[in-house]
């Protein structure tokens, strides 16, 4: 029968389905290679395991490497908070110092003027001054007055007593009203156009010992108009004091001509009359 077994030297055999013992060694090599298997396969499984889980690990490690970091949401509030107050100090120091009622400034100026019809250009030197009354941070009202000096180079004129005055000294001087824009404003300096327009009042003829300007070549003593077209730059020294530029082009109409004179004008600034 298929379960007997033999018992031979004090041990028992197997026997095999036809009735015959089982080798001893045979039984022994089958429980050793059964005692082998039962250690290697749950240590294969743990390697198999821990395998998995170090390259799972790893790839994960990958993934986080390969995103950039993003910043968290109390990051960026606190971001937000800070660009908030800077601008809330730049928009209060803007306000200290633009939010005042008048401007007014004094400084001295030159300008290329042509004094007669065929005559060179002559340099003007100028002073100059104006009040601005402002009715909001960017928008005025602008008076200016300038008186301009120079020499004309005439040469020798015929017709001319004193022919030795080849140089007379010549003068005119401009009333001008009109609307100023500050269209950049910032805590230390700001940019403005304007646009000015009036009268134009003449005395070219004080250094011709009475020959008159129009001896000489010269434009005749009178009043015409005069139009000026300005950019003006002010760089802050305190809110209350700046330092002032202009770059302007007058255009004036002595003589019934017309004259595009360049030049620009420079000095000091005060503000008052806050509101």
């Amino acid at each position: 029968m298929g379960g007997a077994c033999i018992r031979r030297g004090g041990g028992v055999l197997p026997l095999s389905r036809g009735g015959n013992p089982i080798p001893m060694y045979s039984f022994r090599r089958f429980v050793v290679l059964l005692a082998i298997a039962s250690v290697a396969v749950p240590a294969a499984m743990a390697q198999d395991s821990s395998s998995s889980s170090s390259s799972s690990a790893a790839s994960q490690d990958q993934t986080q490497t390969q995103q950039p970091a993003q910043p968290s949401q109390q990051q960026l509030s606190v971001q937000a908070r800070i660009r908030l107050r800077r601008e809330q100090r730049r928009a209060t120091a803007i306000h200290d110092t633009y939010d005042n009622l008048y401007e007014v400034y004094a400084g001295m100026g030159y300008l290329r003027f042509q004094p007669g019809k065929s005559l060179q250009r002559t340099t003007f030197y100028a002073w100059n001054t104006g009040l601005t009354r402002y009715y909001s941070e960017r928008f005025g009202l602008n008076f200016d007055a300038r008186g301009n000096y120079g020499i004309a180079y005439t040469g020798l004129q015929q017709g001319v007593t004193n022919g030795s005055n080849t140089r007379p000294k010549i003068s005119a001087y401009t009333l001008m009203f009109g609307p100023t824009y500050r269209f950049y404003l910032n805590p230390k300096y700001s940019i403005s156009g304007r646009v000015l327009g009036g009268v134009g009042i003449s005395s070219f003829s004080g250094d011709t010992n009475g020959e008159g300007s129009t001896t000489f070549g010269i434009w005749p003593d009178g009043d015409t108009y005069a139009v000026a077209g300005s950019i003006v730059g002010q760089y802050n020294v305190t809110p209350a004091v700046s330092l002032r530029l202009t770059g302007e082009d007058v255009v004036t109409g002595f003589g019934s001509q017309m004259q595009n004179s360049v030049g620009f004008t420079g000095g000091f600034v005060y503000r008052f009359g806050k509101r």
